[in-house]
């Protein structure tokens, strides 16, 4: 992997009218029912930041533009990205076996690396399957006021693994795709295996610092948010009466590296712009990262730890969105990472995921006006529909 990086200097961010379309749209974002948003939008008319909304319940004040947030399952992509650097300096092999790097599991033989980072491993996801007819096999709690009254509990990654290989297969290994964050915990194990250091360690060593991403963090156990932040929220029914609360603080040892990290829009918008850059990993393994593997499902393209997306008017983009416990990420670039769009949600979460399908339309509202105009499709790859926030996501 190389740690050379260009100039991360960018231009000033220009005042929220000077691209009133844009604070426009995030409105219509927090009005679909979220708390508050912040966007940051990097394009040929250079650099705009803009926020919408309130940074916490009872408040007046705007979410920081450039505040620190839980990221959910945009952790993936950073996994992803460690292990190919790990590919990338002959210490990991994608297409060995994931058991010969972590014998202590009861690994199907037939699960690669690759595998692991495709969601095709078949694993159940230790945060509840839920399969085409309806039926639902739960994993961890993680909602309702079991989870708001256990929220700083600590779990061991290899708890998590150990609850979901307990459970049957979701499919053969290879044979079908399903989104399961228990692959990228065994991501994680596989890299402290193979490099003996913990995972934070090795994140800051081959990505955070090389890019200078100081406002990101793993925190694996660590409850708190540095500020500054906007809060995230949490609703659940006890005893007939609903109950809010700060969800703030928490420890995100329950998703584990399924999507604990921290961080900011902006270190979001180095880090994809980055990597798409190819200032991260060799060309071969980017371009094996942003293959999709085709399945048969209807606009899916998932490569290793990012999604790839056709939008309205021809346009292409590489993305992971996600979602943890009242706040969201979102992380979109074209495929050379010179446009970028990231974003920072805070809102008030609940066990029915209430607000997806609000933001979803108005996320896709947002990312058509940014990327849609004059971006040219690639008819090799195939696409995936913007992701709702969600905490397993």
């Amino acid at each position: 992997m190389s740690s050379t990086v260009t100039d991360q200097t960018t231009p000033i961010a220009a005042a929220g009218p000077d691209r009133p379309e844009l604070q426009q749209a995030i409105q219509e974002i927090v009005d679909s029912g979220l708390l508050g948003m912040q966007l940051r939008v990097h394009d040929e008319r250079g650099e705009w930041v803009g926020s919408a909304g309130r940074a916490e319940l009872g408040g007046t004040a705007k979410p920081p533009t450039n505040g620190r947030h839980r990221i959910g399952s945009n952790t993936k992509t950073f996994i992803a990205a460690l292990v190919l650097g790990l590919v990338a300096e002959g210490r990991i092999e994608l297409d060995t076996p994931a058991a010969n790097y972590l014998s202590e599991f009861d690994l199907d033989p037939r699960i690669t690396v690759r595998m692991l980072l495709q969601h095709t491993s078949g694993i159940f996801n230790f945060t509840g399957e839920y399969y085409p007819d309806g039926t639902v096999v739960p994993g961890i709690v993680w909602s309702g006021k079991e989870w708001v009254d256990n929220r700083f509990r600590t779990y061991r990654p290899e708890e998590l693994v150990e609850l979901a290989l307990a459970k049957p297969a979701r499919f053969e290994p290879g044979a079908d795709w399903s989104y399961s964050n228990t692959n990228y915990v065994l991501a994680r194990l596989l890299v402290e295996r193979v490099t003996g250091r913990p995972y934070a360690e090795e994140m800051q060593r081959l990505i955070l610092g090389p890019l200078g991403l100081t406002d990101t963090v793993a925190p694996t156990t660590e409850s708190d948010i540095a500020e500054p932040h906007a809060h995230a929220y949490y609703r659940y029914e006890d005893a007939g009466e609903q109950h809010t609360v700060d969800v703030t603080r928490q420890n995100p040892s329950w998703i584990s590296s399924g999507g604990d990290m921290i961080s900011t829009t902006r270190d979001l918008q180095t880090f994809i712009s980055a990597l798409l850059g190819g200032k991260l990993l060799p060309a071969e393994l980017l371009a094996e990262m942003c293959t999709p593997r085709p399945t048969g499902i209807p606009n899916m393209g998932y490569g290793l730890g990012v999604f790839v997306q056709d939008i309205d008017g021809g346009g292409r983009v590489i993305t992971h969105n996600g979602g943890i416990s009242g706040h969201a990420a979102l992380m979109f670039s074209t495929p050379d990472g010179t446009k970028t769009m990231t974003g920072a949600l805070n809102y008030v979460d609940d066990a029915a995921q209430s607000l997806a399908v609000a933001f979803q339309q108005a996320t896709q509202r947002l990312l058509n006006q940014v990327f849609g105009p004059g971006q040219a499709a690639d008819p090799t790859q195939s696409a995936q529909p913007t992701q709702p926030a969600q905490s397993t996501n």
